[in-house]
């Protein structure tokens, strides 16, 4: 059994010294609740200076960056202007979900690099229409996934890469919330005219990652899918705010039954509000082994416990437990904007590749389409 353990060792990097001497030029689009993680972890690299920020809404981004002693960043009502005057490296887009793509497409065709906040947009038309411009500016778009640089989530995809399960055939997402729309920054989650989805959008597309990245991002081929909004529409649900019933318009929960390439199927659920206590655990099973993966009270994107490997050794069923790794939703953040900049200085490949999302999109946007025909759906991604 110690074998086994040994190879699945966490071997944590050494950090190599930063190159101060020439400064990234960062942007900000959209100054939301979110925003304050991407300037935490922007200021905490030395080798970076946020120069300026586009909010539509007026003094909103001078108040926000006087919080921070960033009294020099030139503040822009449009991220057009912003784009057209200032000379950046990276933006990071921090806007509702329903402009992610028009902001992502402008920045990329100005010359600039993108790290853009999940969902990667709300149709896939416009997530192709995000790697299109990517693939032309030659600029990199990365997306704002930060459980893939959490230890345990590398975990996951180590497993199934080194062949432990055998050949993946089966895939379960799981998470979930109990009582979890996110409501506490206004209704801009929750409003189809800001948000475009719900709960696939902000978590779901988490739960979809962790999977599909473990297996290594299979073309989706049909969806059957379904969605409902049966809570979030219930002026009784918000303790504080019962008027945000009138502004709900997305799902609060969803399911599909996906086939993926390589002869596999995903079974996908994710909840915002629900009377169960959780969607179940995340589950891999291979021909020989499966992997379970334990869900949190809340779900966000992490995991729960310790990874369990169910197997046989020597003939008899086995359970192996791999260290779990406490990791601090800041400090995630931090590695994701980490990363990225570092990968724009070096010319490397995105962090979190906008040509994968656009798979875990396709399946949200297949889930939608098929819940509102009522039907299976092929899932037909145009070339990029």
């Amino acid at each position: 059994m110690a074998g086994i353990l040994d190879r699945f060792k966490v071997n944590l990097p050494e950090e190599e010294e930063l190159d101060v001497s020439h400064k990234i030029k960062a942007g900000i689009i959209g100054v939301g609740w979110i925003t304050e993680a991407h300037v935490t972890s922007l200021l905490r690299c030395p080798d970076v200076e946020i120069v300026a920020a586009a909010e539509l809404m007026e003094g909103k981004a001078e108040k926000f960056f006087r919080k921070f002693d960033l009294n020099e960043v030139r503040c822009y009502r449009s991220h057009q202007e912003m784009l057209e005057k200032e000379e950046l490296d990276i933006v990071s887009i921090c806007t509702p979900n329903k402009v992610h793509a028009s902001c992502s497409i402008d920045a990329l065709r100005a010359g600039v690099n993108v790290l853009c906040e999940k969902p990667m947009s709300v149709t896939l038309e416009e997530a192709v229409e995000m790697c299109r411009a990517e693939k032309e500016s030659g600029k990199m778009l990365s997306i704002g996934f930060q459980p893939r640089m959490a230890e345990n989530m590398k975990m996951i995809r180590k497993i199934v890469q080194s062949g432990e399960l055998g050949r993946v055939y089966y895939i379960q997402s799981g998470g979930g919330r109990r009582h979890g729309i996110p409501t506490p920054f206004g209704t801009s989650f929750i409003d189809k005219n800001t948000a475009g989805i719900g709960a696939m959008g902000d978590i779901g597309c988490y739960s979809l990652d962790m999977l599909l990245n473990a297996v290594g991002y299979p073309k989706p081929l049909t969806v059957t899918g379904y969605k409902s909004g049966y809570f979030g529409c219930r002026p009784s649900y918000y303790t504080v705010h019962p008027e945000y019933a009138e502004k709900f318009s997305v799902e609060d929960f969803a399911a599909g039954f996906v086939r993926l390439e390589g002869d596999i199927v995903l079974d996908f659920r994710i909840s915002w509000a629900m009377h169960m206590d959780t969607m179940g655990d995340a589950l891999i099973l291979g021909t020989e082994g499966g992997l379970r993966i334990p869900s949190t009270e809340c779900w966000n994107g992490s995991v729960g416990g310790p990874l369990k490997i169910y197997h046989d050794v020597a003939g008899v069923q086995t359970e192996t437990v791999l260290p779990y790794e406490e990791e601090d939703i800041g400090e995630l953040f931090y590695k994701k904007i980490r990363s990225f900049v570092t990968a724009v200085k070096k010319g490397q490949q995105s962090p979190v590749p906008a040509k994968e999302i656009l798979y875990n999109q396709a399946i949200i946007d297949g889930i939608v389409r098929s819940a509102e025909l009522g039907r299976e759906v092929e899932i037909e991604i145009p070339e990029i």
